[in-house]
């Protein structure tokens, strides 16, 4: 009987490490060179490289920028990695000698900065060094490893546009799909839970339209931007009001844009909405909340015409499989003893989850801590939880180690947990 010792934390610990100056160097690169969604084609290339030189055979370009990589080693299951590699319209702040300079072009046309302020960087190299390791450790496991490379989950398009380019008909159906993302927990923790784990996200930008005017003469106009601050204040009461205290969900107007001139009236004013919840049901009420209050402070101000609600973006919400979830954390329990927590549904979203319901596969889907375990127990003992940068904070960069080397583990033990000899 062949003897595995790669399950066991030392060993396999040992031989991540070796991997992991280069690792390093390669994560500060892509978070230097960050690249907005759908425009990721110097991280695909690298990507694309580096599974080539691992032994993969790979396929690029599938929903535009994403990148496959597929390596049989005989039979078995198959499995996924995914990780996500697009970065955000963010000024970068965090003096870090590695920090992005990058401008880019977005879809309006607009000039902007570009940072990986999400973490995306620190995905792109965990699946790199999981497939690397796999590649060189062909002897401790038996199946097929797919090990995908997707763009634009920012705007929740990469998924649907991968699937959509015929990823179904290219690769063969896996046996469980697996991912992680770096969230601002202490470095070095792992945190899963069975069942939905984060929320759908619905984005809309709703145009109320009024009537413009002098600033003097307000009685001649139909006011867009008072329309719309009645519209915003009576918003806020679709959760404190219509949605019940053991049920949840998250309504958020990050932008109120009306007007050029303090003495013009102008003829409307834009809202963009964006609203979180984790039940279906939850989700349907607040949508139609929504559209009933723009709608009727829109009449009660007498508008011309009715406003405009268009949608911006969808996620589904994640749901891990109870039963790959358990086989997971029994797997990580074993390797990270007191590392392994089970949380909350978080309010974020992602579009993970539409690979596993659109393949009808099993999915899980999990956290990485990536904040300096100092740094946060200080943080945490002085009040001051609130203040640690967050994913999408221009100050946000993960504590290299020992955040890179539990996400390449994470990878491997999870895989390895249906690709064992």
């Amino acid at each position: 009987m062949k003897i595995d010792d790669s399950a066991k934390p030392g060993s396999l610990a040992s031989k991540v490490a070796s991997l992991v100056p280069d690792l390093e160097t390669l994560y500060k690169d892509i978070h230097s060179h960050p690249e907005l969604s759908l425009q990721e084609t110097r991280t695909a290339a690298i990507a694309a490289e580096r599974m080539r030189a691992a032994g993969y055979e790979v396929t690029s370009e599938v929903g535009k920028t994403g990148v496959v990589g597929v390596l049989r080693n005989g039979p078995g299951p198959t499995v996924m990695l995914r990780a996500d590699m697009d970065a955000l319209p963010v000024q970068e702040a965090t003096g870090l000698e590695y920090a992005s300079k990058v401008t880019a072009v977005d879809r309006a046309g607009n000039s902007v900065p570009v940072m990986h302020a999400c973490g995306h960087d620190m995905h792109v190299a965990w699946l790199i060094g999981a497939a690397t390791f796999m590649a060189k450790a062909r002897d401790l496991w038996r199946g097929t490893l797919m090990a995908l490379f997707q763009p634009s989950e920012e705007t929740g398009e990469g998924a649907q546009a991968m699937i959509k380019d015929h990823l179904f008909d290219l690769f063969a159906k896996p046996d469980v799909i697996l991912a992680q993302h770096v969230m601002s927990m202490p470095a070095g923790l792992l945190a899963c839970r069975p069942g939905v784990i984060t929320s759908a996200g619905d984005s809309f930008e709703i145009r109320m339209f009024g009537r413009g005017a002098h600033g003097s003469m307000p009685e001649a106009s139909v006011d867009p931007v008072v329309m719309a601050a009645s519209t915003v204040l009576r918003l806020q009461t679709v959760v404190s009001r219509e949605i019940a205290a053991a049920e949840s969900a998250v309504l958020t107007i990050g932008a109120l844009q009306a007007g050029t001139k303090e003495n013009v009236i102008p003829d409307e004013a834009i809202l963009k909405i964006n609203v979180r919840t984790y039940d279906e049901g939850v989700r349907k009420r607040v949508l139609a909340a929504i559209e009933r209050i723009v709608k009727a402070e829109a009449a009660a101000s007498g508008a011309p015409r009715e406003p405009e609600i268009r949608p911006l973006d969808r996620y589904a919400a994640v749901s891990n499989d109870p039963d790959a979830e358990q086989r997971v954390v029994s797997a990580f329990t074993g390797y990270f003893p007191g590392r392994v927590r089970e949380t909350l549904p978080t309010s974020a979203s992602e579009d993970f989850g539409c690979f596993g319901t659109a393949w009808h596969v099993p999915s899980v889907f999990w956290f990485v801590g990536g904040i300096d375990q100092a740094l946060f127990e200080q943080a945490r003992k002085s009040g001051r939880l609130g203040e640690i940068p967050t994913n999408h904070n221009p100050r946000f960069a993960p504590a290299i180690h020992p955040t890179l080397e539990t996400g390449v583990e994470a990878l491997v033990v999870a895989a390895r947990t249906w690709l064992s000899v």
